[in-house]
């Protein structure tokens, strides 16, 4: 699904974020990024949303070389990237209704576009997220799991194949926190996804990951990867694998 082959990246009059970086995800795979501020993170999704574009060294997505944003992946940003102005509905449609003038490619205006089955695909993931009280709010009316419950459903509405997650979780109260994560995994595994989260949290990574990319500081020469069959799992929280796996991944975090 993704492939990396000596990729460097680097801001412009930085040092590099990224060098000769090899990493590969396969199809359906869902993987937690995880690492200290300023480690890439974040970088490392834009680059695979097409937002940025190696320094040198190609990536792979799907077996095409990522030269820009593709219709098939979805991004869900950390402060949910909503319209204010616009109800719940709305920003659910936004991106349906975008594809409708302009295409999956972004290019070419749809002849077949069937404005019922548009309504209907957009109901069954309002109901799916349980949005159905909410859809007439405007975001500033809706709590902080409601907001990314609706960003989910717009992205979810595209029928993507990879889903790109910025640290979605990090601002709500742990019970939501607990509830979206779980729904998120449920989902991803329903939909075949590919799924790849950033988080800075290590029980996020622990919970959300069944391969956890580990970056450092810069620069990111090698992929340190942790495999755990247990992500998804509800009871895994409570078990003493869950606690040896953070705390691997806590010492693995401590500067040397």
């Amino acid at each position: 699904m993704i492939s990396f082959h000596q990729v460097t990246f680097a801001y412009p009059k930085s040092p590099p974020i990224f060098e000769a970086f090899d990493w590969n995800v396969l199809a359906g795979e869902r993987w937690a990024v995880l690492g200290p501020s300023g480690c890439g993170k974040s970088t490392l999704l834009y680059l695979l949303a097409g937002l940025q574009q190696a320094t040198s060294g190609q990536i792979l997505i799907a077996g095409r070389i990522q030269s820009g944003p593709r219709p098939q992946t979805g991004l869900i940003l950390q402060d949910y990237g909503l319209l204010p102005w616009a109800t719940a509905r709305k920003n659910i449609t936004l991106g349906l209704d975008i594809r409708r003038f302009y295409g999956p490619d972004g290019k070419h205006t749809p002849e077949d576009f069937d404005a019922i089955m548009h309504e209907e695909h957009v109901d069954t993931w309002i109901k799916r997220l349980s949005l159905t009280p909410h859809i007439n709010k405007y975001p500033a009316q809706l709590s902080g799991g409601q907001r990314q419950r609706v960003a989910i459903a717009r992205t979810m509405a595209l029928n993507p194949d990879l889903l790109l997650m910025d640290e979605p979780f990090s601002s709500l109260d742990a019970p939501t926190r607990v509830r979206l994560q779980d729904q998120t995994f449920e989902l991803s595994q329903e939909q075949a996804l590919t799924l790849i989260i950033v988080t800075h949290s290590i029980e996020e990574a622990a919970v959300m990951g069944e391969k956890i990319l580990l970056l450092k500081q810069p620069p990111n020469r090698r992929a340190l990867t942790f495999s755990n069959s247990q992500a998804g799992d509800r009871r895994f929280r409570e078990t003493p694998a869950y606690f040896d796996l953070c705390r691997r991944l806590r010492q693995e975090l401590e500067p040397t």
